[in-house]
């Protein structure tokens, strides 16, 4: 051990403890490199998890808009084709969807000839078709997902 490092010691510091003294310095340090690792990892995880509970915390308003849409589409489908009015209910539809879908609401996409698909899809009906048993015949109402979690499923009927 050299002389310059026993000259800057405390005197109630016996020279011979100075190695057991750095072992448990470095342990004390790996201890709080560990800790502060494992806090870091909780704040993100947390960030994360707040966020998924954000985006999904207005999901009973995203239901109750969905009705919103429902009924602009009902009343689109009774309007004379080409009025005016309709052209103004388009539009208040359209901005509403677009809001909606900033907030995370997105359409669960149904295409007609397509397998039902239970995950995604509720069957209203089962009908005699021209096509194979089990696929989509028509859609009845639109599905939704939020943030990727299903807030409504597609209503369809199915082949029988």
């Amino acid at each position: 051990m050299d002389t310059s490092t026993q000259q800057d010691l405390p005197p109630s510091v016996d020279p011979s403890d100075l190695e057991s003294l750095r072992r448990e310095r470095d342990e004390y340090l790996d201890g709080w490199k560990r800790a502060k690792a494992d806090f870091i990892n909780y704040k993100n995880e947390e960030v994360a998890r707040l966020d998924r509970i954000m985006k999904l915390s207005n999901e009973q308003l995203m239901r109750d808009a969905i009705t919103v849409l429902d009924s602009f589409d009902l009343a689109l489908a009774s309007l004379e084709a080409h009025s005016p009015v309709e052209k103004g209910v388009y539009l208040i539809r359209a901005q509403l969807e677009d809001v909606l879908k900033k907030h995370g609401l997105e359409r669960v996409v149904v295409s007609v000839g397509e397998e039902f698909n239970p995950t995604v899809h509720e069957a209203v009906a089962v009908i005699e078709s021209d096509k194979p048993p089990g696929t989509i015949v028509d859609e009845v109402e639109r599905g939704y997902l939020l943030g990727g979690k299903l807030v409504r499923p597609a209503r369809v009927r199915v082949a029988k």
